[in-house]
């Protein structure tokens, strides 16, 4: 594909083209343009594009070849899937055939009933499962009926839950839980339940934001539940507050908080710090391709640093809580603060993602702009890893907590409330109380999947074009 090598990396930021002279005269017919677009977007950016035969630089010697290719694969997911390295690998890239639903999911509007949860094995089983409410979002309609935190639901229009059906169950528009007691680790049916909802929903990622006054702290809390670029003004009205108040310590829930924006993460740090403005907060590794690119036309758009003008509290430690849905930006967060503040991280060892994606639409320079107006076909895939300043990012296995303390589903307590476990640890340690963390079970329960790791869109780390 002589012509097409001869693309050269065009633009700044995110924005690397394929500028061909004439593609070898071989168009490209109509019903493989989107064929088309997935493969040109991954061999371009795809993160591991260079241990994927498939997607070689030298894999086709002319469009035409490239085309006889693409005609083997009816469907632009199965192609989309067949160009991704082993799922070990890469865990997180997708593809949706309507960009108008991607963007909604990373900016935290989605078709949702607005109960958040998690899916647990019945005990014993391997097959049989429950859920549980984490919480409920405000304005929606889970908030309008008799559900909140701590219920248990066992059974969907009277299907119980398997590993087999939940995905299925869980995706209809409109259900009906049927409720059950936690009982010593039993599920007891108990002939309660409740009918929900979806509608279109934005979801505020600022769940609770408050201050705790105990002696000479005053400790902000802030229950943070997305990485939302779109609400970072409230974000900043946030740490706003706790400055007006003298916030002298802070304590950052972000157990439910499966990731978003990059840029949305580095804003988040410089207001939990400020004192670091301007310097190196994480650093940006991309294939070979890209990055080679990036340091020859524009080394700065690799890196991520501190920035000043936002409210901060300039503190030198930082109480974060955890648990295995904590992802993506909540470890870049966490991962690339430790060279600076001290880390204390509370309840459990979290997801393990340290790739992040961007958004590739089919135009000339995979940007929206110009796209081809035929589909609304988009991909996210993974186009880059994330380390802290010192180069460290390998956490895969997930961040271990300072203090390991799971989430108990015999005592959750209410989000906020200074008697709620996790929460009350985070305040006994900052007050020095002298207070040992409840006893660590000699078998944790966890949850295998939730509700947005069911999306895999919604446990996205991304970057931004600018």
């Amino acid at each position: 594909m002589k012509n097409l090598l001869k693309c050269v990396l065009l633009l700044f930021l995110f924005t690397i083209p394929f500028a061909c002279e004439d593609m070898d005269d071989n168009p490209v017919p109509s019903g493989l343009q989107v064929n088309d677009f997935v493969w040109k977007g991954m061999n371009l950016y795809y993160l591991w594009q260079e241990d994927v035969p498939d997607l070689a630089d030298n894999r086709f010697a002319s469009q035409n070849d490239l085309n006889d290719f693409l005609e083997g694969f009816d469907d632009p997911t199965t192609l989309f899937n067949a160009l991704r390295v082993d799922n070990t690998i890469d865990r997180f890239s997708v593809i949706y055939s309507d960009y108008d639903v991607l963007e909604g999911v990373l900016s935290g509007n989605t078709l949702n009933n607005g109960m958040d949860y998690g899916l647990r094995y019945k005990s014993g089983s391997t097959t049989d499962i429950y859920g549980w409410v984490r919480y409920i979002i405000p304005n929606s309609d889970a908030a309008t009926k008799p559900i909140s935190r701590g219920d248990i639901f066992y059974a969907i229009n009277g299907t119980p839950l398997t590993v087999d059906n939940y995905r299925t169950l869980l995706a209809n528009d409109t259900y009906t839980l049927n409720l059950a007691d936690y009982d010593g680790g039993n599920i007891t049916p108990n002939g309660e339940s409740v009918t929900l909802t979806k509608t279109e929903l934005a979801e505020n990622p600022i769940l609770l934001s408050t201050v705790i006054t105990q002696g000479a702290h005053n400790i902000g809390y802030l229950m943070y539940n997305g990485f939302y670029s779109s609400y970072d003004t409230q974000l900043n009205a946030a740490f706003g507050s706790f400055q007006s108040q003298n916030v002298t310590d802070l304590v950052l829930d972000l157990r439910y908080n499966s990731g978003g924006s990059v840029a949305t993460a580095t804003k988040l740090a410089s207001m939990i710090t400020g004192q670091f403005t301007g310097q190196l907060f994480a650093k940006q590794q991309w294939n070979a391709k890209a990055q080679s690119y990036f340091e020859d036309n524009s080394p700065e758009s690799l890196t991520n640093k501190f920035i000043g003008g936002l409210n901060s509290l300039n503190l030198n430690k930082v109480y974060i809580l955890t648990t295995k849905s904590s992802a993506s930006a909540s470890e870049l967060v966490i991962n690339c603060l430790k060279p600076y503040i001290t880390v204390v991280q509370i309840g459990d060892i979290t997801t393990g993602k340290n790739v992040g994606s961007v958004t590739l639409y089919d135009s000339p320079t995979f940007a929206k702009e110009n796209v081809n107006p035929s589909h609304k076909y988009a991909m996210q895939p993974i186009v880059l890893k994330i380390v802290d300043k010192n180069g460290f990012g390998d956490y895969t296995s997930g961040i271990s907590p300072t203090t390991l303390q799971p989430e108990n589903m015999t005592n959750l307590g209410v989000l906020g409330d200074i008697n709620e476990p996790l929460l009350n640890t985070a305040i006994n340690q900052i007050i020095a109380s002298g207070r040992r963390a409840p006893q660590v079970p000699s078998v944790i329960e966890r949850d295998f999947t939730d509700a947005k790791a069911i999306n895999p869109l919604r446990s996205e780390m991304y970057v931004e074009r600018k």
